[in-house]
């Protein structure tokens, strides 16, 4: 073989690998895409399955303990390890509803007694979730060294619209509650807020008998 016929076959030899290589890059984009795509469809469908799961569990409930109770319980099952109180804003204060009617206690301090009126006021005024560094902005006050021990967050009921209350979440800081969970639990915010209403008006229609 003379030395052209060698340089045009290294010249075929390198662009067959420079094709090779584009299409190995290809192929792994393409791998890394689908994987991703699989990733955000099982996550809709995990959000799906909970929000389906909760809607069922609540619809119906006409007696505000028991959809209060039923809701604090999924939300809990959900956000595995965590604490759940719903408070409901009332003419003259808040209303506090409590997972189990247990307590959130961290180190012999009781959580819910650092909230006062006008904190619960003001977060359930926020439309947005809200951190405890937030809480503490709108007045929320407790011993630091319980608050530096705790992970907690408060999703107001119904973004948007007439305020009415919130989810406060609160669980160990070693287990700090992720934004996907506290996206997920407001997302069924607004139908508990629904749930929520219509016992509200139930209750006014039979008290009305």
């Amino acid at each position: 073989m003379d030395i052209q016929s060698k340089k045009r076959a290294l010249r075929a030899v390198k662009k067959l690998n420079q094709i090779k290589r584009q299409n190995l890059k290809k192929i792994d984009i393409l791998c890394n895409d689908m994987i991703s795509m699989q990733r955000d469809f099982l996550d809709q469908l995990g959000l799906l399955t909970f929000s389906v799961n909760f809607y069922e569990s609540i619809t119906g409930q006409t007696e505000m303990s028991n959809l209060l109770d039923i809701a604090a319980g999924n939300i809990r099952e959900f956000v595995k390890g965590s604490n759940i109180a719903i408070f409901l804003l009332e003419s003259n204060g808040f209303e506090l509803h409590m997972a189990d009617d247990s307590p959130i206690e961290f180190d012999g301090a009781m959580i819910e007694s650092y909230f006062t009126p006008e904190v619960v006021n003001e977060i359930s005024r926020s439309n947005r979730i809200c951190s405890l560094d937030d809480m503490c902005e709108m007045g929320l006050q407790g011993n630091p060294g319980v608050l530096g021990k705790i992970s907690a967050a408060a999703v107001p009921l119904g973004r948007f619209a007439e305020p009415m209350g919130f989810i406060l979440l609160c669980r160990g800081k070693e287990q700090v509650l992720s934004a996907e969970e506290l996206q997920k639990v407001a997302t069924i915010s607004g139908g508990l807020r629904k749930a929520i209403t219509a016992c509200l008006s139930y209750d006014e229609a039979v008290a009305g008998q």
